[in-house]
């Protein structure tokens, strides 16, 4: 159980640092280092698929019409969630990212009772109202809705939602959804490229590295993060995700001198609240299914 915690913080903590990554490459248009990420990852995903011995069972799973269309909708969201992003982090809004990361699982949550149809136990309604609280707030001090966080929860709490009902693993999903995307990414840089705005051999080779290790950056994550989840439980996982945007937050702050007034911390306070109760009252409540387990 030791090593999975490690995998999950090792998964959590390279996400956080994600902002300083990208800021790296801040000279590279955004619509280009989008598709470096999703071009490089699919043939970094691809290598590994190949290394695990896993091509026949990745080609027999895929070609199939409603895998390819429950694939489609989620390479759609992910791609939305990856510019929104990377556009957010080199434009100067980290902190606001953060804040879509802090309120995504409470979203899902919601989607879960909408979609799904589960039930909330009772203590669970205070922090998803707490959190809507929170982001009115924000709302009225920001002078219009923070959309940046809302886009990047709305699109990963419908992400997961559809991954939900996805039947592939998470390897060989996040393949088909990066292969969905590899035509377009691939043609729009070859486009830039013939107008001269192609960013590819045309920039240092520090920055070139960056772009290649896009696909690494992602994928190493994903694997330390599937290899957590079968160690450690998952109301564990649910408390050490709050790492990511937590160390965000704290980029956008302390690294990158983002403003951040007490007006904020005000709004913020109360999303964090919400996520401490949150968190406390899935701990217990996993905790007592545990002990009523054991019992019977």
């Amino acid at each position: 159980m030791k090593k999975g915690i490690w995998y999950a913080v090792g998964a959590y903590g390279a996400w956080g640092l994600f902002p300083i990554y990208w800021k790296w490459l801040q000279q590279v248009p955004v619509l280009q280092l989008l598709s470096h990420r999703i071009t490089w990852s699919f043939f970094t995903l691809l290598f590994v698929i190949i290394l695990l011995r896993r091509w026949k069972e990745f080609c027999s799973s895929v070609f199939n019409k409603r895998v390819l269309l429950i694939y489609s909708g989620a390479a759609i969201l992910i791609g939305v969630n990856w510019l929104t992003f990377v556009w957010a982090v080199n434009a100067g809004f980290i902190i606001e990212t953060s804040l879509g990361y802090f309120i995504n699982p409470l979203f899902s949550v919601s989607l879960g009772v909408i979609f799904l149809r589960e039930r909330l136990r009772i203590w669970q309604w205070l922090p998803i109202g707490l959190a809507a609280t929170g982001v009115l707030f924000l709302t009225y001090v920001y002078g219009s809705l923070p959309w940046i966080a809302l886009t990047l929860a709305f699109s990963f709490g419908l992400y997961g939602l559809v991954k939900k009902k996805a039947p592939l693993g998470s390897i060989n999903g996040l393949t088909l959804e990066t292969g969905i995307l590899l035509l377009p990414a691939v043609m729009f840089l070859i486009y830039s490229d013939s107008i001269d705005r192609g960013a590819f051999f045309h920039i240092d080779l520090f920055s070139h590295i960056l772009l290649i290790g896009a696909g690494i950056v992602t994928t190493v994550p994903l694997l330390l993060f599937a290899s957590a989840t079968q160690r450690i439980p998952l109301s564990l996982i649910g408390i050490l995700q709050y790492i990511a945007p937590t160390m965000q937050f704290l980029v956008g702050v302390f690294i990158y001198k983002e403003s951040f007034t007490f007006t904020h911390f005000i709004g913020y306070g109360i999303v964090w609240i919400a996520l401490i109760i949150f968190a406390v009252e899935s701990y217990v409540a996993y905790r007592s299914q545990s002990v009523v387990g054991v019992i019977e």
